[in-house]
């Protein structure tokens, strides 16, 4: 009897080692697999577009002999598999390749830039989750009122409006006309040369360094764009916030904490919201990255030195390393957001994970 229950101890102590162990390597192929799956498509996207990268360096008038010797020093000559095969090496070690461009290695240029989109979807996303969530909780409310009426059509229009237009109306009345904004950029020409950043994003260097002339101008810069970017963040994020709370509404603890002689108030925001909060934070996260990835016609419209209008200019001059380059810190920064979205789904729910 003393050696089967200590076989049945040993084996439970297994199971619970296996068990962490099986969903940290589970974890860690669906990362592997997710951007081994954005490097195949960045590269054969590469390798269809009509830009010969090898005459983007040299030139259309370049020597045949010039364009035989570069070709095969960039890999060009050999199979597709070989190919695919070193950018996987080069990508891996942080080699993303040099930008026709601006001649500096695209990496430098891409670190250089996406400070600026950070702070802008940054922006954006708390514009849109402090006016969004509020809005998405009156509308379950209020469901089927007017002011639920009011609110989806907010919601529908976000979706529908294209982003272009109303920042081309946004200059013509908040700047050409009432000029409560600043001109299109990131910080005045005034401030450029003589602010020093520590992080790159101006606004928050502004405000630890104390620098309130800088902060103020930098706001004026920023607050039109990224509230723009935080109208269509929260157009995603009220709509699916009334949705989870007209799905919490509708549950039992809900008529039970009524019965109990709870305030409505106290129900809605401390029982309803706390438990759509745990979805939510995936809906929150998923919309910052897609800011993160759709700023390019914002920034492109405002001017804005970000990641967006780097790789719009590099797409325009045919600069296929900086645009390949830029997708992959792209398609990478939404591939570590969603992981953590999922991540701290599982952590604040314990009804997700696997049992």
């Amino acid at each position: 009897m003393a050696v089967i229950n200590a076989t049945e101890g040993s084996g439970r102590r297994r199971a619970r080692f296996l068990k962490p162990l099986s969903g940290v390597l589970r974890f860690a192929v669906v990362i592997i697999t997710t951007y081994l799956g954005l490097l195949a498509v960045t590269f054969f996207i590469g390798r269809v577009v009509p830009v010969d990268p090898v005459l983007a360096v040299l030139g259309d008038r370049a020597p045949a002999s010039a364009i035989a010797r570069v070709r095969a020093e960039m890999g060009l000559d050999l199979p597709l598999w070989q190919q695919f095969l070193l950018y996987l090496k080069q990508v891996l070690s942080g080699n993303l390749g040099n930008s026709v461009l601006t001649s500096r290695p695209v990496l430098e240029d891409v670190m250089r830039v996406f400070p600026a989109t950070l702070e802008l979807a940054t922006f954006g996303t708390i514009v849109g989750t402090a006016i969004g969530i509020p809005l998405g909780v009156l509308a379950a409310v209020k469901r089927g009122s007017i002011t639920d009426q009011v609110v989806r059509l907010i919601g529908l229009a976000g979706y529908s409006i294209p982003i272009f237009w109303l920042a081309l109306l946004g200059l013509v009345l908040f700047y050409a006309k009432l000029h409560w904004v600043a001109f299109p950029g990131r910080i005045d020409v005034t401030y450029e040369y003589t602010f020093t950043p520590i992080t790159g994003m101006l606004l928050f260097d502004a405000l630890i360094q104390r620098e309130w002339d800088v902060a103020w101008d930098v706001f004026r810069h920023i607050v039109l764009p990224g509230c723009l970017l935080g109208y269509f963040s929260l157009a995603y994020i009220s709509r699916m916030t009334r949705s989870f709370m007209l799905n919490e509404l509708g549950q039992e603890y809900i008529v039970a904490a009524r019965a109990k002689g709870l305030s409505e108030q106290r129900i809605i925001w401390f029982h309803a919201l706390r438990n759509a909060a745990v979805p939510l934070v995936t809906v929150v996260a998923l919309s910052y990255a897609g800011l993160l990835e759709g700023s390019v016609l914002t920034e492109t419209v405002f001017s804005w030195p970000g990641l967006g209008l780097y790789i719009t200019n590099s797409l325009q001059n045919a600069d296929m390393n900086a645009v390949l380059g830029g997708t992959i810190v792209i398609g990478s920064v939404f591939i570590a957001l969603n992981l953590f979205s999922d991540f701290l789904y599982r952590t604040l729910d314990p009804r997700t994970r696997v049992k």
